[in-house]
Formats: structure tokens, C-alpha cells, sequence
């Protein structure tokens, strides 16, 4: 049975190890010693990277890696992309035979250029598209497509067990509950945020049911939200507009 482990790197990265007894397949790897570490550990065989943008902070490990492992690295292309050994586009399956698990491939712009996630049944590996009560910064592309993509996202299984690469809970939510003051799935959540990150103990994954609840990224049609956003000025209430609204607002929070 395949296990998804999480493998604590830099600041507040989280490194995902899906795996089983012998085989092990690594998402995002930031850095490599903390990998290294959990292989040995595990006496485990690496057989492949994944690798959902090029950002820094997810693939700064690759090249160490595989001076020691020389293992397929599955991703977007992309020009200042160049650990990517085997292109991934969107309708691709990606089957990872050793762990017996097919991903389906998606291209969710906005964040980065050539930013893909993974899903397979109850599983999103996301990278920086959703964090727990928010969502990546438009760095590249523009807010229509981060908008589009996060959409794409919300209308996944409200099961699927959604696996971010940062703990970003108890930065996230304090904000979510300022856009609902009256909800009580944030406020519940944030209680449960506060005594899980005090016994050091991970938020992540949770499920997209979850996000849809408290997530103000995922909620640009619910009444409260927009009406805290209109006593701030807001005039289009149309869910891009709200949504443009809200990154603004979270950028200066």
C-alpha cells in the first residue's frame, strides 16, 4: 500500500515521499540532505522526482539527487527549467509502475509559467497552487489564469486529500476569518491549527472539502466575503473581480 510521507525542508517546505517498503518516489525537492536522510533511513529505492514549477525552494535539490540516484525527473519543460527529464503536458498519464499509482497531468498557470500538478484518485500533489486557506502568489501569467486554475482544482472530488508544499495554516487563516468574521469553519479550523502547529504537528494534507469551506480563494461567490470586500471599495462583484480584490488585499496584509 502506498504511503504519502511528508519530509520537513528549509523555512516551511514540506517534501512528499510517496512510497511503500521498498520503492520511493519524491515531489518538489527543495533540498536534498533532508531526502538523502529519509531514504537511508527507510532503506528505500529511489526511482523517480517529480517536480510540479521550477521555483527555487522545489527544485533545489534535484541536481544533488541525482548525482546519487540517476532517476527520471517528470515535470513541465521549461526553459529555465532544466532538471526536467521527461516533459509532462496537460492530458498526459504519468504511471509510476513500482508504487502502482497513474497520475493525471494538468497545467494550472498563474503562478508560475509551466506550473502541473498530479492527481490520481483522492491524491493532489499542487505544489503552490492551493495552501491551506490560500493560494500561490501571480508571479508569471496573470490572475485570470491563477483564478481558472484554482477552479479547475475546486471541482475535484471534495475528498481528495490535497498535498501543498508549505504549512502555511497558521499564516492563512487569520486572514480568511478577517474576510468572514461569522464563519465557523474557519474559526473551528484555526483552533485546530493552533494545537496541532503547537505539538509541531503538520496541517497538511486536508481535504479540498476543507479548502472549500474556509478558503477565501475558493469562496469569491459567498455573501460575506464579498460584502467585507465591498465596505473596502469594491465595486465588481463579479468572482474575478473579488478574487483580484482579495490577492491585492492578502499581498498587504
Amino acid at each position: 500500500m502506498i504511503k504519502i510521507t511528508a519530509i520537513p525542508a528549509l523555512q516551511d517546505n514540506y517534501i512528499w515521499a510517496l512510497h511503500d517498503d521498498r520503492h520511493v518516489v519524491i515531489v518538489d525537492p527543495g533540498e536534498a540532505a533532508p531526502v538523502l536522510d529519509f531514504i537511508e533511513r527507510n532503506n528505500l529505492q529511489l526511482d523517480a522526482i517529480l517536480c510540479t514549477h521550477r521555483h527555487g525552494d522545489h527544485v533545489g535539490g534535484i541536481v544533488e539527487l541525482r548525482r546519487v540516484y540517476n532517476v527520471p525527473v517528470y515535470g513541465r519543460s521549461h526553459p529555465r527549467n532544466p532538471h526536467i527529464t521527461d516533459d509532462l503536458i496537460e492530458g498526459d498519464q504519468l504511471r509510476l509502475e513500482p508504487l502502482g499509482i497513474t497520475f493525471d497531468i494538468i497545467e494550472t498557470p498563474g503562478h508560475f509559467e509551466g506550473h502541473i500538478v498530479f492527481i490520481a484518485p483522492g491524491i493532489l500533489l499542487c505544489g503552490d497552487m492551493i495552501f491551506a486557506a490560500g493560494c500561490g502568489k501571480n508571479f508569471e501569467g496573470t490572475l485570470e489564469q491563477l483564478h481558472h486554475s484554482l477552479q479547475r482544482l475546486a471541482a475535484l472530488p471534495d475528498d481528495t486529500l490535497i498535498y501543498c508544499a508549505h504549512e502555511y495554516a497558521d499564516y492563512n487563516l487569520p486572514f480568511a476569518l478577517l474576510c468572514e468574521p461569522s464563519n465557523p469553519n474557519i474559526k473551528r479550523r484555526l483552533a485546530e491549527t493552533e494545537i496541532l502547529r503547537a505539538a509541531d504537528q503538520p496541517t497538511v494534507p486536508f481535504t479540498l472539502a476543507t479548502e472549500k469551506a474556509t478558503n477565501p480563494f475558493l469562496r469569491c461567490t459567498n455573501p460575506e466575503l464579498i460584502h467585507t470586500l465591498q465596505a473596502r471599495g469594491l465595486k465588481d462583484t463579479s468572482p474575478l473581480a473579488v478574487f483580484t480584490a482579495l490577492t491585492e488585499w492578502r499581498a498587504r496584509f
